[in-house]
């Protein structure tokens, strides 16, 4: 980080005429650029920001200027280096659009109004405005397709979902062809990611992350907002905000508003898929776990669109989509209780995943015990058959090996049970999946089950596909009398 303050300090000094007296990096957010609080000597505090796509960070430095000369609220570039790898902007405080729905602010209808009139006067800027400095092509079939793509191969691959590739694809072009028909009196600049994290409250709604922004149908940041897997709208809010800006985009543009509202619900579909993209990407792929979280409402978004009709005209495509919000590897636990899922898997084909949002949990190593597998008579068994469960016994390194990860466990399950939490995962691995770690599994699971009989636990061996649940029907109620 000291390459980073020398970096600023100079910058800032060069510039700005001040001297930096500390700088702290602030949370990190879903891309890649890294944002930084610094403070001066004259006790302002700015935000200094390490671009890692030089043609974003060239584009948002200049529609930034260009949107707030014409009174679009957005945070102002102070300066940048002349390569924009660097640049430093107004500090709009931490007090986001996201944090106001999660505290369920009383004025949220009146936050997400104005958020809806600055994202008006953003999108009907006059083009000559702001297309100089775009640094992508505008919304075409090509980017339609690249997304739907992306939803195929980053969250529908992973899922494991079967399906036909032809059939989806007919569906994907005839979905892309009549998002790509929309009219373009109701095209403007599409900021492109208009979600509530990109909104600051300084007090009034300015937005942050805008150097995607293209020529393209407006309609398309409205349901990004409004339909944004993480805010949870309810429905009825949603479609009044959704009215609420298409009775004001038409005023503004002359046109119906019913134009707004016959394409909304295409749009809002397309946003979720492109969503559940990207989540399947960071979350699925990539293991970071706070997509992970996300993809549920994701699916209660997919699963209501489904019902509103935004998919009857892709008969193929419903059906795939429909199989996918009912994939259980994404329900999350609705009794109260404590879930504990535990797994035997093979190294060889890795950990198992975690699509609780926890980011996984305790992993034990079997491969150091003697192992059946290497002998004949044991290789097509597992370690829940006889002759392997004798073999691991006669050795003893196995029960004590289950011992001891029992006593390292129980600790964290009492502490979950006091503390409400829902899920917890534990994972026996060795070479194959097959032998110790099914052996490990299943001993360890049966022991805390009945050390903790108000969790319930989900014996899971996936290379053999095999489930079995323990303590289903024990919770600890009180009887009738």
């Amino acid at each position: 980080m000291s390459d980073v303050l020398n970096i600023f300090s100079s910058l800032i000094s060069d510039r700005l005429g001040a001297t930096v007296m500390s700088l702290s990096p602030l949370a990190a957010a879903g891309g890649d650029r890294r944002y930084y609080r610094i403070v001066l000597d004259d006790a302002r505090h700015v935000i200094g920001v390490v671009a890692d796509n030089l043609a974003d960070a060239h584009a948002f430095v200049c529609l930034s200027k260009a949107f707030a000369d014409v009174g679009v609220n957005v945070p102002r570039v102070l300066c940048h280096s002349r390569d924009f790898a660097f640049y430093v902007e107004e500090d709009l405080g931490d007090r986001d659009l996201l944090a106001a729905i999660r505290r369920n602010d009383p004025n949220l209808p009146d936050l997400v109004r104005a958020s809806i009139d600055n994202l008006l006067k953003m999108q009907l800027t006059p083009s000559q405005v702001w297309m100089p400095h775009v640094a992508y092509k505008p919304f075409s079939p090509r980017l339609v397709m690249w997304d739907l793509n992306y939803f195929k191969y980053e969250f529908l691959r992973p899922l494991a979902l079967d399906f036909d590739e032809d059939r989806l694809q007919d569906d994907f072009e005839s979905f892309c062809h009549s998002l790509c028909a929309t009219d373009h009196l109701l095209w403007g600049f599409m900021m492109r990611d208009c979600q509530s994290r990109n909104i600051m409250l300084h007090p009034d709604p300015c937005f942050i992350d805008f150097q995607g922004g293209r020529l393209g149908p407006c309609v398309y940041d409205v349901v990004s907002l409004l339909w944004q897997a993480r805010a949870r709208f309810s429905p009825d809010f949603r479609n009044a905000m959704l009215m609420y800006y298409a009775q004001n985009f038409a005023r503004l543009r002359q046109l119906d508003p019913s134009m707004i509202l016959e394409c909304a619900d295409r749009f809002a579909l397309f946003r979720t898929l492109q969503v559940l993209g990207a989540y399947g990407f960071r979350g699925l792929v990539q293991k970071r776990a706070k997509f992970v979280e996300s993809i549920p409402e994701a699916l209660e978004n997919l699963a209501y669109l489904l019902d509103w009709g935004a998919v009857d005209g892709f008969p193929y495509l419903k059906s795939v989509l429909r199989r996918v919000v009912v994939c259980d590897k994404f329900s999350r636990p609705t009794d109260g209780r404590l879930h504990v899922k535990v797994f035997s898997f093979s190294y060889k084909r890795g950990y198992p995943e975690d699509l609780s949002g926890n980011g996984g949990g305790f992993m034990f190593d079997c491969r150091g015990m003697h192992n059946p597998g290497r002998y004949d008579e044991y290789k097509p068994l597992t370690g829940r058959d006889l002759p392997v469960i004798l073999f691991l016994k006669d050795r003893g390194e196995a029960d004590v090996f289950v011992s001891r990860a029992v006593e390292m466990v129980a600790p964290t399950i009492d502490r979950y049970l006091k503390r409400g939490f829902s899920s917890l995962q534990i994972g026996f691995g060795c070479t194959g999946g097959r032998h110790r770690s099914v052996y490990c599994a299943e001993n360890s699971a049966h022991v805390l089950a009945q050390r903790f009989p108000d969790a319930i636990f989900e014996i899971v061996h996936r290379e053999q596909d095999i489930r079995e649940t323990l303590n289903e029907q024990s919770a600890s109620t009180t009887p009738e009398i």
